[in-house]
């Protein structure tokens, strides 16, 4: 991947390159076995709900009562909260590395994430993400999803920096095929150092 136009901006996705994932199938399943839940109506529940509550048309308590408190339970809300939070931990050498090809390349940096409202407030405030990022286009804030376009081109409009002087980030192959389609430099990231190599073709060293 090669690219003579200077980048301006940086857009990242959250889980999967930043941090964890903050609700996944696998912290779901964490869920099940701690409360003893049953797993398949979890499970089913959560996906015919979940786009709702990261479009931000519900709350997390009206989501939790979808999935969860639709029968008494021994535990609270507030016990189940605090696990989901306690799900997201940070990609430390990722940020450190995004938070230094910010600075040494005077980068505009952008998250662009479908996450619910709450949980994006959490984890936007325990790992300090806007200490570096300078907006979130969140899908609970603008009521996109990926892989709705409109929510790359609401990024676009915030930024002000053509695609093609941006770089976009995810840990999902589709959202940046998407993307390149609307003319950024995409890079599918799997881990740190592929990721480097990429950011480095395009100039971003």
């Amino acid at each position: 991947m090669t690219n003579n136009t200077e980048i301006e901006a940086l857009f990242l996705d959250i889980g999967g390159v930043l941090l964890t994932n903050g609700w996944d199938r696998h912290a779901r399943d964490r869920a099940v076995d701690h409360f003893g839940l049953d797993a398949d109506e979890l499970q089913e529940r959560h996906h015919l709900t979940f786009d709702t509550y990261e479009a931000g048309k519900l709350s997390l308590d009206e989501y939790l009562d979808r999935i969860v408190f639709y029968n008494d339970r021994s535990f609270t809300k507030e016990d189940f909260k605090k696990f989901m939070f306690a799900q997201s931990k940070p990609f430390d050498d990722m940020i450190a590395f995004i938070k230094d090809v910010k600075t040494r390349h005077n980068l505009r940096t952008y998250v662009i994430s479908n996450e619910g409202r709450e949980l994006n407030d959490y984890r936007i405030n325990t790992f300090e993400l806007a200490n570096f990022i300078d907006a979130f286009i969140s899908s609970s804030f603008v009521h996109f999803r990926k892989p709705d376009e409109d929510i790359y081109k609401v990024a676009m409009d915030v930024s002000q920096v053509p695609p093609q002087r941006s770089v976009y980030i995810d840990d999902r192959h589709m959202f940046v095929e998407i993307a390149r389609s609307l003319g950024f430099n995409g890079i599918h990231h799997r881990r740190l150092e592929s990721t480097k190599k990429a950011m480095a073709d395009l100039g971003l060293s």
